[in-house]
């Protein structure tokens, strides 16, 4: 049995093996970037916990726009190496164009990429930051919010961890719940499930946490429409 966290995690367990069973936790439009054949019949050694980015990136951007209403432009920052993220980048480009903000990308593909980021936000300083949460971008996150801190960004994130961190908010699922989704699995398979018989899940519900804190040092009043559908704030 393998157990994964994230769609390169995954990919690469896959490659490795066609027949040891693979759990999968924390991975984007599984189905989309070819690690399973579809969500009710994966197929093959490959089953888990999904989500779908494209209702996701929109759902994140509009709320990115009810804070800041006058946002016009919004810098999006992603792993460029990875599928499932760029996925996930395209999926707010296309809601973009519905919300009528322009987008500023700025993919990365190492550590030293994120200060041409920086750079690139501080000669042409966004409206907004929306950060696409993978390993690279997680381990870098320290560095996005003390950018995004000193520059008075305002950001959204994909998990409530990188709000208690000093993030302004996020809006996704929870981590704790998706890996006991997918310890729910493991048991299944180690008692004889075959994971092609397995449907592959979704999270069936998102959170949304807001940093008061980080909006009262922007400068920046949270509409009271949108702390009341919080699910954890932060004072």
């Amino acid at each position: 049995m393998i157990v994964t966290i994230g769609g390169p995690a995954t990919a690469a367990a896959r490659r490795a093996s066609t027949s040891i069973p693979i759990v999968m936790s924390q991975v984007g439009d599984a189905d989309s970037i070819g690690l399973i054949d579809s969500l009710a019949r994966p197929g093959g050694n490959v089953t888990g916990m999904t989500d779908q980015s494209a209702d996701l990136s929109a759902k994140r951007l509009e709320l990115l726009k009810e804070a800041i209403p006058k946002a016009a432009r919004v810098a999006v920052l992603w792993n460029a190496d990875d599928r499932g993220m760029t996925l996930r980048y395209h999926n707010v480009e296309k809601a973009a164009q519905t919300l009528h903000v322009t987008v500023q990308p700025l993919g990365v593909r190492e550590p030293n990429d994120f200060d041409t980021a920086f750079s690139a936000m501080a000669q042409h300083r966004p409206d907004a930051l929306l950060l696409v949460t993978d390993a690279l971008t997680v381990l870098n996150r320290k560095r996005v919010i003390e950018f995004a801190a000193a520059h008075r960004i305002p950001a959204m994130y994909e998990f409530s961890f990188l709000v208690q961190d000093g993030g302004l908010m996020s809006y996704g699922a929870s981590q704790e719940e998706n890996f006991r989704r997918a310890a729910s699995y493991v048991d299944r398979v180690l008692k004889g499930a075959a994971p092609s018989s397995l449907p592959v899940e979704q999270p069936s519900r998102y959170y949304l946490a807001i940093n008061l804190k980080t909006a009262r040092s922007l400068g920046l009043t949270i509409p009271p429409s949108l702390l009341v559908r919080a699910d954890q704030v932060i004072e």
